[in-house]
């Protein structure tokens, strides 16, 4: 399985782009305390669907792509905690897509689990 042909890693990695210019604004002081946590969280999902599927086994992938959908999270209460803090707008929070993205992991998920009981 090639991660560059799953929709869900060319999503993730958009989002990233994304996250990064919204992360723009905050204040140059958070640079190494949550703008580079923001950031972290996101380049995080991509990359264990990347490392996850370069692996041989499918449970390998699968627990990659668990740690995806908790960097997922992550990454989205890391925006909360910025919206709250007035860093970030409500609807400059890329929600939507967060959660087509989880949806798509989980889906993903639970059908290579299901793969492996044959």
């Amino acid at each position: 399985m090639l991660h560059t042909d799953l929709e869900v890693w060319k999503r993730s990695i958009e989002l990233v782009t994304s996250v990064y210019k919204l992360t723009e604004q905050i204040p140059s002081d958070e640079r190494f305390g949550l703008t580079g946590q923001i950031r972290r969280a996101a380049v995080s999902v991509p990359s264990n669907i990347a490392e996850g599927a370069g692996r041989l086994h499918r449970k390998e992938l699968v627990q990659f792509l668990n740690i995806s959908t908790g960097s997922l999270s992550e990454l989205e209460t890391l925006l909360i905690i910025a919206r709250n803090l007035g860093f970030i707008n409500q609807n400059e929070i890329p929600a939507d897509e967060i959660n087509s993205i989880r949806k798509m992991l989980v889906g993903l998920t639970k059908k290579i689990q299901n793969q492996n009981q044959f």
